[in-house]
Formats: structure tokens, C-alpha cells, sequence
């Protein structure tokens, strides 16, 4: 089914919609959140909150580009649980996080580098390398 199909039968009725768009999204999703959370398990929940406001709200998307509507729902949600924390800064990432195969090609000292970054700015390069993402839709994030 194409993105623009799936988008019309979300807001239609959104429950056959939902499992697709759960199995087309949800690895990017978790890989995204765990990059800005640093911790598997938390980016785990907010993912699953994400879809579950998702569902909620379909209502209110505009229909125009699913995956950009998903990563900003997935990056507000993760900056909101970093100010629960009231972490600036990344830890290390655990071990138990699943790497995707462009970020098993990352040096150490690369890796190091991001967990670095503030989490604006590590969202924002992470959509840009690792998923692919225009300029356009990261200017949705911010």
C-alpha cells in the first residue's frame, strides 16, 4: 500500500491502517528514539505512546506526509521525557540497543562523538544520515 493510501485509510478509520503503519515505521521509530534517549527500554514506551497518540489524533493530521507527522510526534515526545529527566546531555548507549547496519559502519570514536551532541542536534543529524530524511522534514522537527 502506498504512503498516501495508507495516510487516507488512517484518518478514515485508521484500525487495518495501524498495524501497517506500525510494521512500515515502527523499527525506524525505536532506532530514532533510542539515538535520542540513549536507553532502549525508554524508547521502547515513548514508540508506543507515539503510535497510540497517533491513533488518537489522527483526526488532526493533515494527511501530507505520514513519516514526517510520525518523527515529530516520536522527537517531542523524547525531548519531553529528556526534560523529565532533566538530562542535557547523552550517556553512553547501552549495549543492548540495536544497531541498524549504517550505524554498525559508525566508528567508536564517531559514536562518541554524537552522544555529544545535545539532543536537537543529535535528532536532527540522526534523521539526515541514518534515515534519509530531506531537510524539509527536519525542519518539521524543529
Amino acid at each position: 500500500m502506498k504512503d498516501i493510501d495508507l495516510s487516507q485509510g488512517f484518518i478514515d478509520s485508521g484500525e487495518s491502517e495501524l498495524e501497517e503503519i506500525i510494521n512500515l515505521y515502527g523499527e525506524k521509530l525505536l532506532r530514532y528514539a533510542t539515538a535520542i534517549l540513549c536507553d532502549y527500554h525508554e524508547a521502547e514506551n515513548i514508540v508506543q505512546e507515539v503510535f497510540l497518540s497517533a491513533y488518537q489524533n489522527r483526526a488532526a493530521f493533515d494527511g501530507d506526509n505520514l513519516s514526517a507527522w510520525l518523527y515529530k510526534i516520536t522527537y517531542n515526545r523524547c525531548l519531553n521525557q529528556l526534560k523529565r529527566r532533566k538530562i542535557l546531555y547523552f550517556h553512553e548507549i547501552r549495549s543492548e540497543v540495536v544497531l541498524s547496519e549504517k550505524e554498525k559502519g559508525l566508528s567508536d570514536e564517531t559514536l562518541r562523538a554524537l552522544q555529544k551532541l545535545k539532543p536537537k542536534e543529535r535528532a536532527l543529524l540522526y534523521g539526515r544520515i541514518m534515515n534519509g530524511q530531506s531537510y524539509e522534514e527536519l525542519s518539521q522537527l524543529t
